[in-house]
């Protein structure tokens, strides 16, 4: 079982391309032009294509899944806030830090954060998560 303790944190990093969005779309069926459409996005206050937040926001399930608390690792909650636009090309970087975790429930509060390629924080929010891995 491991040791987990307030503080701990884990990261994932990867730059997002127009493919990344049309597998995205593929997916999930979001055929906003603000994310598809150049001419359209270009009309809109951020002045060209933008990443789904949902698509950003799944960096962290990468975290969850694959490294903090990883394998074993049940979501039973996420929040989020989309602070800042992340454009085709950005590469976001998402952390989670534990900031509460009991040992008897193995329950754990992460915070968690998406920040674009010069530090800028894109999405935030906090995630609860079950630690139920299947090797003890």
């Amino acid at each position: 079982m491991p040791d987990f303790k307030i503080g701990d944190t884990a990261s994932f990093s990867k730059t997002l391309t127009a493919a990344d969005v049309a597998l995205f779309v593929a997916v999930s069926g979001d055929t906003n032009p603000l994310h598809l459409d150049a001419a359209y996005a270009e009309l809109t206050r951020f002045g060209r294509r933008v990443v789904h937040g949902a698509l950003t926001a799944s960096l962290i399930s990468t975290v969850i899944g694959t490294k903090l608390p990883g394998e074993g690792a049940i979501y039973a909650g996420q929040s989020l806030r989309f602070v800042a636009p992340v454009f085709l090309d950005d590469t976001v970087t998402a952390t989670a830090t534990i900031t509460e975790y009991d040992e008897e429930t193995r329950r754990l509060v992460l915070r968690t954060v998406c920040c674009n390629q010069n530090g800028e924080e894109v999405v935030v929010g906090e995630a609860v998560i079950l630690y139920r891995p299947v090797r003890d």
